[in-house]
């Protein structure tokens, strides 16, 4: 397997008049091509801070974060790029644009990115239809379920076909029965396109859909006793 995530001793510390506050406390995370991996734990458990340091949306206080081997704290590193062109991001709300089409909000990226028109095309048809909505392409997101503007955000999040899904509670706004379909549909998508994915849910009933569980404790990262033996090795799978 071939670790394109991976986390080493990552620690996040904020300061605060009443005294340091360890949001994630020394976590080792490591993510291969085709994985789901869902991070567990309560509000407040640290789950968003680790995603956006993952995510290179935040620097660590100690430790450091690799994508592809490129440590994300090395000036050499063009983080910006890296965030374009090989991470996708899903929310707890699809967060469209509403006078937008389904089909308009997924192209978004695509335009930022200055993707060939006829190009965009494509990739927008095949991620809408990917996520089961090719016939809601022309539907502005008040015309859409709560369920089927979250299968937007997941087709706009997959169309630039990232190298790394990050998930914060994408099913946190959604009915059970509903939330199982997203997660459903995240675990198809990731293992057909071969990309490593982090979800982090409080959803007890989400995390059978993971290939590997690891629980959040007042900042402390831990694989589940049960995925002790599935811990992607740290051998030759780095190019550091």
């Amino acid at each position: 397997m071939t670790v394109v995530l991976r986390a080493e001793t990552v620690s996040r510390v904020f300061p605060s008049a009443a005294g340091d506050v360890v949001a994630v406390r020394d976590a080792d995370l490591a993510v291969a091509q085709g994985e789901l991996v869902v991070v567990a734990g309560r509000s407040g458990a640290g789950k968003t801070t680790l995603l956006t340091m993952l995510g290179g949306l935040d620097a660590p206080t100690s430790g450091r974060v690799l994508i592809d081997g490129a440590d994300l704290a090395d000036p050499a590193t063009d983080v910006p790029a890296l965030r374009g062109s090989r991470i996708a991001s899903i929310f707890q709300t699809a967060g469209l644009i509403p006078v937008l089409s389904a089909a308009e909000n997924v192209e978004v990226p695509l335009r930022i990115r200055r993707v060939d028109p006829a190009e965009r095309d494509r990739r927008v048809a095949e991620a809408l239809r990917d996520v089961g909505l090719s016939d809601a392409a022309r539907q502005r997101p008040g015309e859409l379920s709560g369920g089927q503007q979250q299968r937007v955000g997941i087709a706009r999040a997959l169309v630039m076909q990232p190298a790394i899904l990050l998930a914060d509670e994408p099913t946190a706004q959604l009915d059970s029965e509903t939330g199982a379909q997203i997660m459903d549909l995240i675990a198809r998508l990731v293992h057909e396109r071969g990309t490593a994915a982090v979800v982090a849910t409080h959803d007890q009933a989400m995390l059978a859909r993971a290939d590997r569980v690891f629980e959040l404790h007042d900042g402390v990262l831990r694989a589940r006793a049960s995925e002790q033996a599935a811990e992607v090795p740290s051998g030759d799978d780095r190019r550091t």
